[in-house]
């Protein structure tokens, strides 16, 4: 191996790994700027909202230890049991998970681990696209996801094609199911994104 610390830490960045079913999966090397972006913005939407509450966000980079076969490592979730909250990472299921999907790793989170997920009872599950600027919304019906929604930020060309009746109905805002006093806007979400 490369003596260069430069070398070795990105080496090691790259080596990041989830644990899905029992089998290690390589995880996205490094996210994008609009990736990161915008697992931040809702990051911090939700850190300024739980101030002082008993539930605690978690931005990217903490561990998920669902189960013995299942280890992941979200972009964003909330976790409404303290106890379930160690000094190594999360130990049990979150209440709201949220992935912000990157090419090498859209078809993990958008089958194997969202069917893990729900199996493992998370309560609502995004699924939010930095490139679409939209965000899938499942929420848990006994052990599966049902979609409940999908919202998007349409560009303004769009807008401009659309007839004052659609553009009336283009939803820009909307709620989580944990928190039906906290309004979510996209243009928040998808803050400072190209």
């Amino acid at each position: 191996m490369n003596d260069n610390l430069v070398y070795q830490d990105d080496f090691m960045e790259k080596c990041r790994k989830e644990v899905i079913d029992g089998k290690p999966v390589m995880m996205s090397p490094r996210p994008t700027v609009n990736h990161n972006r915008v697992a931040f913005n809702i990051a911090v939407l939700f850190d300024r909202y739980l101030k002082g509450k008993k539930c605690t966000p978690f931005s990217d980079g903490v561990d998920l230890y669902l189960d013995d076969n299942n280890r992941f490592v979200p972009d964003m979730m909330v976790v409404c049991d303290p106890d379930k909250i160690k000094p190594d990472g999360v130990h049990g299921t979150p209440d709201l998970v949220v992935e912000v999907l990157s090419p090498s790793t859209m078809r993990n989170d958008k089958t194997r681990k969202k069917d893990i997920y729900a199996r493992c009872g998370v309560r609502e599950y995004w699924l939010v696209s930095p490139e679409e600027k939209s965000v899938e919304i499942y929420r848990i019906n006994e052990s599966e996801f049902i979609l409940h929604n999908i919202y998007a930020l349409h560009p303004d060309w769009q807008l401009a094609q659309m007839s004052e009746k659609e553009r009336a109905a283009v939803e820009t805002h909307f709620k989580c199911s944990l928190f039906d006093d906290l309004d979510i806007s996209l243009e928040d979400i998808f803050y400072r994104t190209f």
